[in-house]
């Protein structure tokens, strides 16, 4: 069925949404206009807001309001410990777990030849900056267990190690609480590979 210019558009504005297909975009559209009203508004106005005022952290590039983060802004932060990760969702998961006190690097995105995505877009120049200052004496690299992620932390360890920082890279294993028969053999392959002493 074709819809309206209207609606189509919302349709379509909304498919940009990160596992939003053709069917839920419409339903979410539908709903919109027909009962949620007010909340359509509200996503609207906050939406604006944030186009309007959220940019990136003038140091370790996550969305904030100011001109640095308020990670950033913290003095008790431990400047000698820097962690790399693909995303600001990253830096919500690893502080959710409260069990790290250092700073970030958010580098939008992980190396991507095919996609156009390089060094330049990930912030590298930014982030040779903040290694040359000489505060960091770690680079934890923290980006997703797939061939770009491993890819993109391989060419930030050298990154780092040509200016005499430890890299390193976060540990993957069997999840606390997960039971060795429900992992998949490339999680288990790590954890066995990661092993420690105890």
């Amino acid at each position: 069925m074709k819809h309206s210019p209207h609606l189509a558009r919302l349709i379509e504005a909304l498919r940009v949404l990160p596992g939003v297909g053709p069917k839920s975009a419409q339903r979410m559209a539908f709903h919109l206009l027909q009962e949620g009203r007010p909340g359509a508004r509200a996503l609207g106005d906050a939406l604006q807001a944030a186009l309007t005022s959220v940019r990136r952290c003038q140091r370790c590039r996550m969305l904030t309001e100011d001109t640095l983060c308020i990670i950033c802004a913290a003095t008790q932060r431990d400047a000698s410990l820097l962690c790399a990760v693909e995303s600001p969702a990253d830096v919500v998961a690893i502080e959710s777990s409260g069990s790290y006190r250092g700073r970030y690097f958010v580098l939008m995105g992980h190396l991507s030849p095919l996609d156009g995505i390089g060094p330049e877009e990930l912030g590298v120049r930014e982030l040779e900056a903040i290694l040359t200052e000489g505060g960091v004496r770690e680079l934890i690299l923290a980006t997703n267990s797939t061939v770009e992620g491993e890819a993109t932390a391989h060419f930030l360890s050298d990154l780092a190690t040509r200016r005499g920082i430890r890299a390193s890279r976060i540990a993957q294993g069997v999840p606390v609480g997960g039971e060795l028969e429900y992992v998949d053999g490339g999680t288990l392959a790590h954890a066995l590979a990661g092993r420690q002493s105890l």
